[in-house]
C-alpha cells in the first residue's frame, strides 16, 4: 500500500487499510548515523529512512545494515592448519 503521511506515493510495508501500523503511526527522523547515505529521502517530518521506519533502531546494534555510505572492512585472517594434517603432509614429503 502507499504511505498517505510521511512518504505519500511510496509504497510502505506498514500502511494498512486503518492506516500507518508503525510505532507512533509515523516513521521516524534519521539519527546522527545516517548523514551522508543515498536512501535518506525528505519527507513531511523532515528526512527520513526510505528503507527503514525506524533509524535509531537499525543504528542501535552497530552498523546499519542498509547504510550505503559505510562499509564493513573486512580483515585479512591467517589460514589456520589442522595440526593432525600438517604432520601427515610432512611425512608424505619426506618418502
Amino acid at each position: 500500500m502507499q504511505c498517505q503521511t510521511v512518504l505519500p506515493g511510496t509504497e510502505c510495508t506498514f500502511w494498512s487499510k486503518n492506516g500507518c501500523v508503525f510505532v507512533d503511526s509515523s516513521c521516524q527522523n534519521i539519527v546522527e548515523e545516517c548523514k551522508g547515505c543515498d536512501r535518506i529521502v525528505e519527507g513531511a517530518i523532515g528526512e527520513v529512512c526510505s528503507v527503514a521506519p525506524s533509524p535509531s533502531f537499525k543504528w542501535g546494534h552497530g552498523l546499519c545494515n542498509m547504510a550505503t555510505h559505510k562499509k564493513v572492512e573486512i580483515s585479512s585472517v591467517e589460514k589456520k592448519i589442522n595440526p593432525l594434517k600438517a604432520s601427515k603432509a610432512a611425512t608424505k614429503k619426506k618418502k
